[in-house]
Parts: structure tokens; sequence; C-alpha cells
């Protein structure tokens, strides 16, 4: 069974989803703990809810007390997988160091295209709508130093209708982002995935 933390800081739409998977479906994976910078998201209420530990990481003096306090209560909880839901943090290097090829994001956009940094959320919609491009969707990667550029794991597409507003295409991909992601939870939780350099 691998323990698996989940970051975010918003609704945590991709963390109940998650959740939610790991307890209906038979993934060898259980969600210990939530780490957020937000104690009044709507993460942190439903882990209350649903008696799931949680951590608020926020504020402190300087930025290396910060990342080892991530580091701490990482190891505390012996976690084996971390998923980014929306966390509107960068995370910490050491964190990426000790945990390569272990962290997991899921971005609404089929990467490389609208990825990087200032990419996120409606942001990513709209420059597709503003692109006239025929296709968008989904894609869950690997963590590594730089936003959005690790390796891919799943990707899955749909085609952007000519009705689209950033907030319909929205809530397209969000559906497909919900299938993708616990689908690569459940390859993580399997061992079934492998990164070939």
């Amino acid at each position: 069974m691998k323990n698996i933390a989940v970051f975010a800081s918003g609704t945590g739409s991709n963390f109940i989803n998650i959740y939610n998977g790991l307890k209906n479906n038979s993934i060898n994976g259980e969600i210990k703990l939530l780490i957020s910078n937000n104690s009044n998201c709507g993460a942190v209420l439903f882990a209350i809810k649903n008696n799931i530990e949680y951590k608020i990481i926020n504020d402190f003096r300087f930025p290396i007390e910060k990342n080892k306090e991530y580091e701490l209560v990482l190891n505390f909880y012996r976690i084996d997988l971390i998923l980014l839901a929306g966390f509107m943090k960068k995370i910490p290097e050491n964190i990426v160091r000790l945990y390569k090829n272990k962290i997991l994001n899921i971005h609404p956009s089929l990467l490389p295209k609208y990825g990087g940094q200032g990419f996120y959320g409606m942001k990513v919609h709209e420059a597709v709508i503003d692109s006239k491009d025929k296709l968008s969707g989904a894609t869950v990667h690997f963590v590594n130093e730089h936003y959005d550029k690790g390796a891919i794991v799943l990707q899955k597409s749909l085609n952007v209708l000519k009705s689209d507003t950033p907030e319909s295409l929205s809530k397209r991909i969000l559906k497909i982002e919900h299938s993708i992601y616990l689908e690569a939870v459940n390859l993580f939780c399997l061992d079934k995935i492998k990164i070939q350099y």
C-alpha cells in the first residue's frame, strides 16, 4: 500500500475525486496527509470532514525553515507519492530532489502547450480559445525543477467546440482531469510507470 500526500490550495476538486476514487476502487494507495498553504480552503474543509490529517505550511521567517518543514512532515508519514491538486506554490527543490519521480501533477492542457509559469486554471483555457486551437485536454506529469516540464505520464484530448468559452472548456476538461489523474495514481501504485532516459 502506497502512502499518499496531496498538496492543495483551493477547492480541492482533484483531491476529492482522488480520495473518492481510492475509497471506491481497489487501488493500492491511501491518502495519509493533505498539505496546504491555505487553512480556509475547500480542500482543508474536506480533509477535516473526512478525518484526513492535514498540515498547513505557510508562514516561516526563512524559506530554508519552510523547506525543512515539508521534509520532516513527509518523512513522518512515510510518504511514497505526492499529488499536486491545485497547489499554488512552487515545490521546494529539496522536496523535488528527495521525491524524484514520486511527485505527480495534473495540468489542464496538452503539455508542452500552455505550460510554465503563469499558465494555470482559467488562464490556460483562455489561451486555448484565443489561439483558436482545435484540440485541448489534460496532462498528468512528473514534477521536476521546472514548471510543467517533467516527464509526461498520461494525456487525453478533446475537440474544442466553436461554441466553447473558457468556462465551458474548463468544465469539460475537468472531467478528463478526474479520469486520467486517478488512472495515473493507480499505475504508480502498481509500480507500472517506467521512465526511460
